[in-house]
């Protein structure tokens, strides 16, 4: 079996990363299209260096694979990272690789996955997360899962001779809007 079914949802479920699908992600990542929204736009990715970020990932870390639960496909990827356990925070990171697969809420459901994780298995009290302003959909899926905005690097990402600002964002425990893992886990009567 490629894929484990550790954090499941309606629509999709969260996996630990497998380093056998290094060539999707080098595709995925190569892809302007979504390189210019997570920052990485002007570094090359070639085969080896992905096999070796995947590797890393899957060795240590809060890294997971986002696969659909209809057909096991592939989907994209999130993590939790910057996890301080004296000041219970956390950042996330998230992308939907698959084009065909975005503006349809995998990436909230994923997002509320792993931000349930962070909260009721990790103790973590604040997650924070950061993209920048042209990237519209993922600003309204991140709203859509309970993050709310919190601050800007003004003028702070240079690409096609314009600035743009960088959104910080914030969800707390209470600011959750969808609790699956809820079921799952124990609770004290």
């Amino acid at each position: 079996m490629k894929y484990f079914k550790k954090l499941v949802g309606d629509r999709v479920y969260l996996s630990p990363v497998n380093p056998e699908d290094v060539e999707k992600y080098t595709h995925w990542i190569n892809n302007l299209s979504l390189s210019v929204k997570l920052g990485v736009s002007r570094e090359v990715f070639g085969i080896q260096r992905e096999q070796e970020i995947l590797q890393d990932m899957a060795k240590e870390g809060h890294h997971f694979a986002i696969v659909s639960l209809q057909n096991h496909e592939l989907l994209g990827s999130c993590s939790l990272f910057s996890i301080h356990p004296v000041h219970r925070t956390a950042e996330a990171g998230i992308f939907i690789g698959e084009e065909a697969s975005r503006g349809q809420g995998f990436g909230t459901e994923a997002l509320q996955l792993l931000c349930e994780y962070g909260f009721q298995l990790l103790n973590v009290q604040n997650i924070m997360l950061r993209l920048y302003e042209f990237n519209k959909p993922a600003l309204r899926s991140y709203e859509k899962a309970g993050f709310r905005e919190i601050g800007r690097r003004t003028q702070s990402y240079y690409v096609n001779g314009h600035y743009f600002d960088e959104i910080f964002m914030e969800m707390l425990p209470q600011d959750l809007t969808a609790h699956r893992l809820s079921a799952t886990l124990p609770v004290k009567p």
